[in-house]
């Protein structure tokens, strides 16, 4: 099944479930997305490689090749935002998810508007590029070795482009925005999940992790991303 629309945002869903797949692709096409639908892992990976969706809605439980590693895989090449789709609120699954590559999760059975609210939240980041620029012209961020380029969504370290997640990218604009600003969890979570998402608040610390190993930094040590006790992070000076 797949619903074409050049200017609509494309939605993959990847679920063994096929009535359940089908219901929430007819949701997601009534709200204006273009839609795709697969039943297996290998299948779903194939999908982001010819179809490269803007969301992928990826169920964990997939037969052939668990979510896990289609969003392993997948992060190799695509840059699409992930949601997963667990059956067991358990937060092990969660963070494996997190660590995995994703970006937002979903419990079942869940309600298909809070999936389509989900999807509607994910693809605002893309257009909020962090809080706002900084600098003369608000388009580049110099810290230390690190560069980024707030209007390509791009960061650089020591001149090599950086493998990140739309999630680990929101985290570094937002971060980078307000260098000497202490965020708390709740603030990160505001700034790049939006406001009303519910979950486990510690996901942010799954990310920074992440994205602290690709920045190179000593968790122990660390120059570009620093934990402030009892706070939250903020940005150091590389």
């Amino acid at each position: 099944m797949e619903t074409h629309d050049d200017s609509s945002p494309r939605i993959l869903v990847v679920d063994d479930e096929k009535a359940l797949a089908g219901m929430v692709a007819s949701y997601m096409e009534r709200a204006g997305y273009a839609t795709r639908l697969e039943h297996t892992g290998p299948a779903g990976l194939a999908a982001v490689r010819s179809w490269s969706p803007d969301v992928v809605i990826l169920d964990l439980g997939l037969p052939e090749m668990d979510g896990m590693e289609v969003c392993r895989r997948l992060r190799t090449f695509s840059d699409a935002y992930v949601i997963m789709l667990t059956a067991r609120d358990d937060e092990f699954d969660t963070l494996m998810g997190f660590s995995a590559g994703a970006d937002d999760y979903v419990t079942k059975p869940f309600s298909t508007r809070t999936l389509v609210s989900r999807v509607q939240a994910v693809l605002r980041r893309s257009r909020a590029g962090g809080l706002g620029g900084t600098g003369a012209d608000g388009l580049e961020r110099v810290v230390g070795g690190l560069r980024i380029d707030v209007a390509a969504h791009e960061a650089f370290l020591d001149g090599e482009p950086l493998a990140l997640t739309p999630t680990e990218m929101s985290l570094l604009l937002t971060l980078s925005e307000r260098p000497k600003w202490a965020f708390s969890r709740r603030q990160l979570l505001d700034a790049v999940w939006g406001e009303h998402w519910v979950g486990d608040d510690h996901i942010v610390d799954v990310h920074v992790a992440n994205l602290r190993r690709k920045l190179r930094d000593d968790p122990a040590r660390p120059h570009y991303v620093l934990t402030v006790r009892g706070v939250g992070y903020r940005m150091g000076q590389g």
